[in-house]
């Protein structure tokens, strides 16, 4: 079967009955006259031809058809294109002259090849007795046969149109690696899907990781991470590196008292009270600029930094409470510096 000819034939098969209206009008005709000749005559004109072109027009295979309105011209064009025979096959378009004539220029009429019965040519035919309708035609009144599969165009047939879209739609990107997507495929993949949990993305995710398993034993899938899905995962291992780097703190630190430190560095013991939220225009950048003193803690939150700061400080004095030299100077200050009572300093003349 011929491809072209398929798609001509599921047209005029829905076709089948249109009968011509008026003074010859008829639906086809006036599509000719909007579409490719304005001359109001084709409106009423023989329409054989004008209904195989509007068909081709709906069916997108104009190119390998042809557009005419003039059978001689069309049988014409079709032998230009090497496209031309005298062997029926379903899908051709065949020409008739009724006088058994087979000269090009003597032909008269165009239908469409349905099938070949028992020496028959079934056909489909418009402007048959005014409609359109299915015949059976002998082949002494055939011409010959237009065959659109034959007509190239760029050097290529309408098959062979075909299946190089298909390879080009099928082909792999030597890039990405990726296949053709269409537009409605469905949604990309979750991050859950794209990644296996490892250590960090389990911490953050309350995940369990497998007995003796490691970062490891969970290789990451593979995956292009392009556009959103990509920076979404890549948050999401920047994320658990933080949580990870968090857990590190060391012990003796994590132990003190959980204290929080203002903006300005003064250090004090809370009730345990949760810390102030930091104001929507301020990061934790901002306190790392101000605080030279705070430990570099880059990879974790803003939270978690301030409460390491006040833990170092607090470790740090943590000592001179019982610090017996210093209680000596302290008392030792605290006695020079008595006024009896009932003494007159210089100052105070007393």
């Amino acid at each position: 079967m011929d491809a072209v000819g398929q798609k001509l034939l599921d047209l005029a098969q829905s076709e089948l009955g249109y009968s011509e209206g008026a003074g010859g009008y008829t639906k086809f005709g006036d599509w000719w006259t909007k579409k490719v000749d304005g001359d109001a005559y084709y409106k009423t004109a023989p329409w054989c031809d004008m209904f195989l072109a509007w068909a081709a027009d709906k069916a997108g295979v104009t190119e390998w058809v042809g557009q005419f309105a003039a059978t001689r011209d069309h049988a014409q064009w079709f032998k230009a294109q090497d496209a031309w025979g005298t062997t029926p096959e379903p899908g051709a378009l065949v020409f008739f002259n009724w006088s058994g004539s087979k000269d090009l220029e003597s032909i008269q009429h165009v239908g469409l090849v349905k099938e070949v019965k028992n020496g028959k040519i079934i056909t489909i035919e418009a402007n048959t007795h005014d409609v359109i309708a299915v015949r059976e035609r002998d082949s002494s009144d055939i011409v010959g046969y237009g065959y659109p599969s034959k007509v190239e165009i760029g050097g290529m047939t309408f098959a062979e149109t075909v299946a190089a879209a298909e390879a080009k739609a099928n082909a792999v990107d030597a890039v990405t690696g990726q296949g053709y997507t269409p537009k409605h495929a469905g949604p990309a993949p979750t991050v859950t899907e794209l990644a296996a949990p490892d250590a960090a993305s389990a911490a953050l995710t309350g995940q369990s990781l497998p007995d003796g398993a490691g970062a490891h034993d969970l290789p990451i899938k593979e995956a292009a991470l392009t556009g959103v899905v990509g920076i979404a995962v890549l948050a999401v291992l920047a994320i658990g590196m933080a949580k990870v780097a968090a857990a590190r703190v060391p012990a003796a630190v994590a132990a003190t008292p959980k204290p929080q430190v203002r903006k300005r560095g003064r250090h004090h013991r809370t009730s345990g009270a949760p810390p102030v939220a930091l104001p929507a225009e301020m990061t934790h950048y901002d306190l790392d600029d101000a605080e030279s003193g705070t430990l570099l803690m880059p990879a974790i939150t803003a939270e978690v930094a301030q409460q390491a700061e006040d833990r170092e400080f607090w470790g740090r004095i943590e000592h001179l409470k019982e610090d017996e030299e210093l209680n000596f100077w302290t008392d030792l200050h605290t006695s020079v510096t008595a006024v009896p009572e009932g003494t007159t300093t210089i100052a105070g003349r007393r």
